[in-house]
This record gives structure tokens, sequence and C-alpha cells, in this order.
């Protein structure tokens, strides 16, 4: 029983870190989330596969020593290109070098709505049914939704506490 009651402990304070960080990251993640106004709509384009190309990116995959040794891992990105010459290039993650050469090889076109940020001369690219509006509101969604649940874990384990620490008084076992 008391390795049990050692493990749960050990998993709550985890647990805690978890709820801990995740609401830090939530609250910062929704600070920077410009407002709808802040981009302006480019209209839909068609994007147009042309390469896939190795990138570094971080190892969050893997843990403890693993994570130290090996910081980064390659990954394999598909290069869009807007077909009407405007510019606009779009990629995404393809699991594996073939998979996203299968993807360059067939050539399917993919329809993005492009939204620039004039603020920083810079663009987003983002579902063809998607507005400004629609992208922060459902980035607000998602950040409040993990901030609230980050939230709602740190309440229910100091409850938690609360009650051990009022029963242990109880029965007076300070």
């Amino acid at each position: 029983m008391g390795k049990l009651k050692s493990i749960i402990f050990v998993v709550g304070i985890m647990l805690l870190i978890l709820a801990a960080a995740m609401g830090y990251l939530s609250f910062r993640y929704l600070s920077a989330i410009l407002p709808a106004d802040s981009y302006e709509d480019k209209g839909v384009y068609t994007f147009s596969p042309y390469q896939v190309l190795p990138v570094q990116v971080q190892n969050t995959g893997a843990s403890g020593r693993d994570r130290r040794m090996n910081p980064t891992k390659t990954a394999y990105m598909v290069y869009y290109q807007d077909i009407s010459g405007s510019g606009y290039q779009w990629s995404e993650q393809a699991l594996t070098r073939e998979l996203g050469q299968k993807i360059v090889d067939a050539g399917t076109t993919v329809e993005r709505r492009v939204l620039e940020i004039p603020a920083d001369r810079s663009y987003i690219t983002v579902e063809p049914d998607q507005t400004a509006e629609s992208y922060t509101t459902g980035l607000r969604k998602k950040y409040i939704t993990a901030l609230v649940l980050a939230g709602v874990y740190v309440l229910l384990y100091v409850a938690a506490w609360c009650v051990i620490g009022g029963m242990k008084r109880r029965t007076g076992q300070v």
C-alpha cells in the first residue's frame, strides 16, 4: 500500500508540473495571437508540390538521455509553390522522404487561403474555408481549453491535498 501511495504522489507531482507548464505556455501563446484585423485576406491560391527536403527539427519524441544525446532529428518537408506565380509558398511535413517524393511525383495541387500580415511583411496559409476571424478564433479556443484544463488540474490537486490534510488533522496523524 505504501508503494502505491508513493507512485500516486510522484505521478501527481509530475502531472502538476506538466499542468503548470501547459498553463504557462497556453497563456503565453494566447497573448501572442494577433487580432483578426491584423491579417489581410489575399484569397485562395492553388499550390503545387515541387520538392522534398530534409530539415532538422527538435526531437520531442525522445526523453532523458536519448533526448540529450539526440536533441534534433531529421524530418522531411514537402514544399509547395503557388501555380499563378505570385511567389507564395507553403510546406508540410511528410512522414518519410519516400512518401514526400510520392506527393511531389503525383503533383496533386492543394488549395490554401493566404492571409498576409502587413505589420511584419509576412503571410500564413490556412484551409480555404477559413477566414482570419475563424483562424484566430480557433487558436484562441485551443489555447483557452488548454489553459482551463491546466487550471482545473491544479485546483483539483490543491483540493485533494486540503482534503487529505483535513482528514489527517481529524484523525490526529499530523
